[in-house]
């Protein structure tokens, strides 16, 4: 089916890119068929691209077709409007943990912004978005640590590695099966199967020290779970709120799910009210975080709990009457 009939020459060939990105191998009659030209026109845009920089390799033959390759150097970007602004507002709001690369998401959005059209620049400097920068408590990973550790993911090789316990400064050394690097939380973290423990684990990479070079090959384990989003919010439900409560909230649940957390559950009660079980790591910051919903309350249980919200409106009575 035809895309770009009657689109200009420059639409065409940022189309034909689109297409070499999108499928490893494209027969040229379907690439023809698709951008409504002649197999000729194909040829002579595949030539543009390749003096653009652009690596496209043609292979002969009836299964003959193009296939673009990685080169040896970076090709100039050719965006369409939506991927230019799209591209505007990641790098405006990158906020990645990594050691050096937010900075370098910033010198790449004055450099885009420098060669965008008028038409872009002005919708990119409409995007007022200010991203609030992480907090102390999140420490950075090295740029090298991330690369190293996707390295052994991809190449599935055994990696050892030196693994700092939040409680302990002195690194313990593990031996792993790299699967999954993933970022959850502003944090980022590898999750492996852990050899010398026979268990699947996570640990934060801003803990670890790879020890280079990695491990024979493995054969890639199965996750217990249908996919590594869900392994890690099981992973990470397994440990409590040391103190866990429930109360009756005069307030829709879809208002209170959406501050309560992931580890809270929420729930309809009718008449606009719900119930929400959830945790703090003491029964008075509970009693307080109960209070954040600017609404009337009633405080189930458990016993706990209960003193605890009385304590705490005692205290809040005492500070607002001078005693």
């Amino acid at each position: 089916m035809s895309t770009t009939t009657g689109t200009t020459p420059s639409a065409r060939l940022l189309a034909l890119l689109s297409l070499l990105q999108a499928r490893r191998d494209w027969p040229g009659d379907v690439l023809a068929d698709r951008l409504g030209v002649s197999p000729r026109t194909v040829r002579r845009d595949v030539d543009r691209l390749r003096e653009l920089g652009y690596p496209v390799r043609a292979t002969r033959g009836p299964d003959g077709g193009y296939r673009l390759e990685a080169g040896t150097a970076m090709p100039p970007l050719l965006l369409d409007d939506d991927q230019a602004v799209a591209l505007a507002l990641v790098l405006q709001t990158a906020s990645t943990g990594v050691d050096g690369v937010d900075e370098a998401a910033l010198r790449a959005l004055t450099t885009l912004r420098q060669v965008l059209p008028a038409r872009l620049r002005s919708r990119v400097q409409a995007l007022e978005v200010t991203a609030v920068p992480r907090g102390r408590d999140r420490p950075t990973v090295p740029a090298q640590v991330l690369l190293d550790v996707s390295a052994a993911v991809r190449a599935r090789e055994v990696l050892r590695f030196d693994h700092r316990r939040a409680d302990d400064d002195v690194p313990v050394r593990r031996r792993v099966e790299p699967h999954h690097v993933v970022t959850s939380g502003g944090r980022w973290y590898l999750v492996a199967w852990d050899l010398d423990r026979d268990d699947w684990r996570t640990f934060r990479l801003d803990r670890l020290e790879p020890a280079l070079p990695s491990g024979p090959r493995f054969a890639p384990r199965a996750l217990p779970t249908p996919d590594v989003a869900a392994f890690l919010r099981e992973r990470f439900a397994v440990t409590p709120w040391p103190c866990t409560g429930e109360a009756l909230l005069d307030a829709p649940a879809d208002v209170v799910a959406r501050w309560a957390g992931p580890n809270a559950v929420v729930e309809a009660v009718g008449d606009g009210r719900s119930r929400i079980v959830t945790g703090a790591w003491s029964w008075t910051a509970l009693a307080a975080r109960l209070g954040m919903y600017d609404c009337e309350l009633e405080v189930v249980g458990p016993p706990e709990l209960v003193a605890a919200t009385r304590d705490l409106a005692r205290r809040y009575d005492r500070a607002v009457s001078g005693r």
